[in-house]
Order: C-alpha cells, then structure tokens, then sequence
C-alpha cells in the first residue's frame, strides 16, 4: 500500500519534535539546580523556554526554532459582553468617565477600560453591576521597571481595578532579553492573580516582527496570563486580522485574544471575533453595539410568517 508523502512528512515533524523537546528537557534538567523548573511552549515553528525558581521568579527565558503547534478559536460569545468600553486620552474628564460607565452599564459591555487615576471612580459608579473595571499597567511605552509595573498594579488593585492590562517590555523583547520579558510579565501576573484578578498583555504588534509576535505571546502563556492583546493604540498600528489569527493560533483555545486600537465600526469587530478574538478593545463601543442591533432587527423583519400566520 502507497503511503500518501504528507502524513509521512507530518508524521516525521511530529516525532522530530517531541525528540528534540525531550533532549532539551535532558538538557535543563542537567543545566539548573534542584528546585529550578522549566516550561515550554511552541508555536507557528518557534519555542519559547522559562525557567523558574521555587518562589516563581524567572531565572532564564529564550527562544528557539522548533515545530509548530496550534490552537482553535473559541465561539459563541455576545458581541456587547466582549466589549471593553475605552478611553484612555490623556485628556478624559471625570465627565466623560462617568458617562463612559453609564455606556456600559447600559449596554452590558464586558469592562470600561481606563487609565489608573480612574480606577476609583469607576469602581464606585460600577458597584454592584456585572461590567468590571480594567485598567492599564506601563502604558503606553512598556518601558517601565518590572518592579514599577508591580506598584501600578497593586495600587490599581487596591482601588478597585479588576482587569489589568499591562505593556511588555517592547525593547526588551527585540533586544532579545527574554529573561527581562518573562520577569516583567510574570510579576504583574503573580500579583493581579493573587488579588483574583486577570491580567491581558499587551505585545504592540505594530513594533514586532512575526516572530517576535509568537514569541512575546509564549512569554505570556508561559507566565500565566489570561489575555494576549494587540495594541496600545498609541503606537500608529491597530489590530488587524493577520495579527488575531496568528495570536489564537500561537496561544491556543485556552487563552483569551484581545484585539485592540481601530476597531472603529460592527464589521472590524465581526471580522477579529471571526478570526479569533475573545475580547475587543474600542473607544468605538456604542457604536458597534448599536449596528448589531439595528442588522438584528432589520433581519428579524425580514423573516416570514410560519405556517397558520403568526409570526414571533
């Protein structure tokens, strides 16, 4: 019997990888003391490796080619509950704040996502209702000390925050100092954790090459975090499709996507959801809902009578 060239090349990749993620466990298991453990997560050809202490600090991070592994994309989410309502000018006005939370309490969105000295504010006029409050860590640069992410975020915290997205270290990651990224990371994550709080990483896929894209997102898989995030939006590039669809695949189904900077309109929405994501970021909120609406209803109109003449 012939045997078809593309299960035999997919079969030999498959064996060759595990071969080689066995070696290089071999190869930490030799390199790191007792009480060092490491993991890996691989991805559109390349492998991110983090190794960690017994108290969970990062002793080491890199990055190397190896076979790819990918996820699915999760379905079957409301498009207002995906929502993080957003306003992040350096401008905003209490006002405009506190008609930013009567928008999503209105209209369900998932979070208003603000900068931090509007945490309280939000956390009082959103008491009591299912809309959480998110908020920004290093934002916009990434270029913050790890150990200043951390304060951002325990004082976000303390004041009611709920949601933390945080910018990597951009510089580092095309420096190639992934032990700097992971560290970076891993802080915010352990401490917003710890407060029962989730964590979105934002990688600035406008800055990035692919490969640093892949990269950055194993990073932040690695290091426990809830979300992956486009953008800023203060970095002259948005999400787009391409990046969303390479983010899911790299994180698998486990993680959240977060698409974020230009989504402007229902059918850039539509089209992120479509390619991945689980959550969106826009300033553009009402907007989009309202358009969902509105097809919604232009839709149901259009649907005939049943049989006997009622209609529901």
């Amino acid at each position: 019997m012939a045997l078809d060239p593309q299960k035999v090349e997919r079969i030999v990749e498959v064996v060759t990888r595990e071969v080689l993620l066995a070696l290089l466990a071999q190869e930490e298991k030799a390199a790191y003391p007792a009480g060092v453990t490491c993991k890996r997560e691989c991805a559109e050809g390349l492998c991110v490796r983090t190794c960690f202490d017994e108290v969970g600090r990062v002793v080491s991070a890199g990055a190397e080619r190896l076979t790819s592994r990918l996820g699915g994309i999760p379905n079957d989410l409301s498009l207002a509950s995906m929502i993080d309502h957003t306003l992040l000018k350096p401008d905003a006005t209490s006002d405009q704040i506190a008609q930013l939370c009567y928008e999503a309490r209105k209209f369900s969105f998932a979070s208003v996502c603000v900068n931090p000295t509007h945490v309280r504010l939000c956390a009082d006029l959103l008491r009591g209702t299912p809309v959480k409050v998110c908020t920004v860590i290093g934002f916009p640069l990434g270029a913050s000390a790890p150990e200043v992410k951390v304060f951002e975020t325990k004082t976000a915290l303390e004041q009611g925050a709920t949601e933390i997205d945080m910018v990597i270290n951009i510089g580092a990651l095309k420096s190639k100092d992934h032990e700097m990224v992971a560290r970076d990371i891993r802080g915010v994550v352990a401490t917003t954790h710890a407060a029962g709080a989730l964590v979105k990483v934002i990688i600035e896929t406008a800055l990035l090459t692919n490969d640093e894209k892949v990269t950055a997102c194993l990073l932040s898989k690695e290091a426990g975090a809830d979300f992956v995030k486009t953008s800023t939006g203060f970095s002259g590039g948005g999400a787009t499709v391409e990046d969303i669809a390479l983010m899911r695949r790299v994180v698998g189904p486990e993680m959240g996507v977060k698409a974020s900077g230009g989504v402007r309109t229902l059918a850039d929405a539509e089209s992120l959801v479509k390619a991945g994501a689980t959550r969106i970021g826009a300033s553009a909120g009402v907007k989009i809902v309202q358009a969902a609406q509105a097809g919604s209803s232009a839709a149901s109109e259009k649907v005939p009578a049943p049989a006997g003449g009622k209609s529901y």
